[in-house]
């Protein structure tokens, strides 16, 4: 393994008295972390005080759950719901559920309240820790969700999670190989796809990530700032901190001001976020530099040049102390690692991050593996890429073209145990040779870092025959502070020839295009300056890849809580 970075290797010592098997299941990894930096902040949020526990502390309340819980009559492999915004509380009763040998079914709080429904039918649960805007809801209706119990993750409302316990009891733990979790996509029609994800699964991918290298210290601070029910925050930010005991703390709102000031406060070391907020993260910061004149502007960016040159070759970062003014004014000063995930980003801001002394981490994964498969290591970086795949799976790219583009197929033990009560589907999912079949395209180069190219249900095919991938166009655009939203697709252009070509869904930004009162500028205008933007970026197209027909959108498109958007819904 590169450099010899074994980050799970203290587990050494844990191995036949804490636990068997390769990986402890999630109640034995926290359990020996509690051993080790039982003092240490775990779960904080600020509201706006500071609110926080320890290990130790975290670690009662999670066993009262669990005791409760076995009171209840949850045994081993039974499933228990969590749904509700982002909070100690949560990670609480997630945590509870797991001591108590059940199986948790995060679920999305966002979702219309038919959905749940829809969710806690599916899953079987029997009991639903929910947040209080949606108890009262599900009060009185046990028989009709199959529920026993219904817990409020805030104060205020029923019985809250942080009241409730039990008698001691020989409560029978998960091993390793039993169901953790299972996430569902959401959906109110047909029924929903459920991933089963093992104890194995997450303990696996979480250390094995940390293996690129990309260390994980007890000193960190985490922000867990996306929904935490999604596999990329609940991996990457709850268990991965406390695989090694740092602190998470809760974010409320996304919306840049709350990010900025938790950022400052909390101290954070390490951010995860998605694309779109890094785009205005780094938007905000050059819109800032812009502000001091054009001379200060090319001085600094020529700085950020060569911090970035020497960073790459030499594999020092001077950028955190040049640049640390700017960084402080926009409380990023205390950012250890950024890591970006949930969808393609730009290169060019990828770089810029680096330049700016900020160790900036893009990956790559889906539910089905945990999530994470490909981490760019922080020492050997390729912005066009979304990493190099993990240690202890395999990748290969199914049937690729002349370009080397192909089906990213992959295989390990972070790979899921299936889709729940879903045999044909979890069948169809994989290949003769048991590799999972990601549905992204992309081509590895000879030291197995990967590059994405799009979606395969996206792809688009031309006259010509050449295949397009929208989402490389899309990335195109993400530094134009007046598109708030794009989406390429192709559209057919001679119905009779059933000739396609591509098109560009456009929302603008409503900030980035006023005059100088403040107010927003015609549509005339608006449209005049996006049509402008698509042809500046179709010269840097190639031919069977520029843009044909751009429209216009009087509202946002819907988007995922990972700020994707929707594209089956546009």
């Amino acid at each position: 393994m590169e450099n010899a970075f074994i980050p799970w290797a203290f587990l050494e010592e844990y191995r036949g008295k804490a636990f068997k098997g390769e990986w402890p299941p999630l109640p034995e990894m926290y359990r020996i972390i509690v051993s080790r930096f039982g003092e240490r902040a775990c779960f904080t949020i600020y509201e706006p005080d500071r609110i926080s526990l320890n290990y130790n502390e975290a670690l009662k309340l999670i066993e009262a759950v669990s005791r409760w819980l076995y009171s209840k009559g949850i045994r081993r492999g039974d499933k228990v719901a969590v749904s509700g915004k982002n909070s100690p509380e949560w990670a609480v009763a997630y945590m509870g559920v797991l001591f108590a040998g059940a199986t948790v079914v995060p679920i999305d709080y966002q979702i219309k309240t038919e959905e749940i429904d829809l969710l806690l039918k599916t899953s079987k649960a029997k009991i639903l820790f929910i947040d209080e805007e949606k108890h009262n809801y599900y009060t009185g209706k046990h028989a009709e969700f199959g529920l026993t119990e219904i817990i409020s993750l805030r104060k205020g409302v029923g019985t809250y999670v942080y009241d409730i316990d039990g008698p001691s009891a020989q409560i029978e733990e998960p091993g390793e190989f039993d169901l953790a979790a299972i996430l569902f996509t959401s959906g109110t029609t047909g029924i929903p796809k459920g991933v089963m994800l093992t104890h194995q699964n997450l303990v696996s991918d979480c250390y094995l990530a940390q293996g690129t290298p990309f260390g994980v210290y007890y000193t960190d601070v985490f922000y867990a700032l996306l929904p935490i029910h999604h596999a990329y925050t609940m991996l990457a930010v709850l268990i991965e901190a406390m695989s090694e005991g740092a602190e998470i703390v809760f974010g409320k709102k996304m919306v840049t001001k709350a990010i900025l000031k938790d950022l400052k406060e909390a101290k954070i070391t390490v951010f995860l976020g998605v694309p779109m907020l890094f785009n205005k993260l780094l938007a905000g910061i050059l819109k800032g530099i812009r502000a001091k004149g054009p001379i200060v502007y090319g001085i600094i960016c020529a700085m950020m040049t060569i911090s970035g040159f020497i960073k790459k070759v030499f594999k020092k970062n001077p950028g955190k102390k040049m640049f640390h003014a700017i960084l402080n004014q926009a409380s990023l000063a205390t950012l250890r690692v950024c890591i970006c995930g949930g969808g393609p980003l730009a290169p060019s801001v990828f770089r810029k991050f680096n330049q700016l002394g900020i160790d900036f981490v893009q990956g790559y994964g889906l539910t089905e593996t945990s999530p994470i498969i490909n981490l760019n290591p922080i020492a050997h970086y390729k912005e066009a890429s979304v990493g190099k795949k993990i240690p202890g799976i395999e990748m290969k790219i199914l049937d690729p073209d002349e370009r080397g583009i192909g089906e990213v197929i992959v295989k390990g033990p972070v790979v899921m145990k299936g889709y729940f009560e879903m045999p044909a589907e979890t069948a169809a999912s994989l290949t003769a040779e048991g590799f999972l079949k990601t549905g992204d395209l992309g081509y590895m180069d000879d030291e197995d870092y990967l590059y994405l190219t799009g979606r395969a249900k996206n792809m688009i095919v031309t006259e010509g025959g050449k295949n397009v991938y929208p989402e490389e166009i899309e990335n195109e655009f993400q530094l134009f502070d007046e598109i708030d939203q794009i989406m390429v697709r192709g559209y057919i252009a001679d119905k009779r020839m059933k000739k396609e070509e591509i098109e560009a869904l456009v929302y603008p930004n409503p900030e980035a295009l006023k005059d100088e009162s403040g107010a927003v500028l015609p549509k005339a205008e608006i449209k005049a300056r996006i049509e402008a933007i698509i042809a500046e970026v179709n010269q840097r197209l190639l031919p069977y890849q520029k843009i044909t027909r751009t429209i216009l959108l009087e509202d946002p498109m819907e988007m995922t809580t990972t700020k994707k958007i929707k594209r089956d819904s546009v």
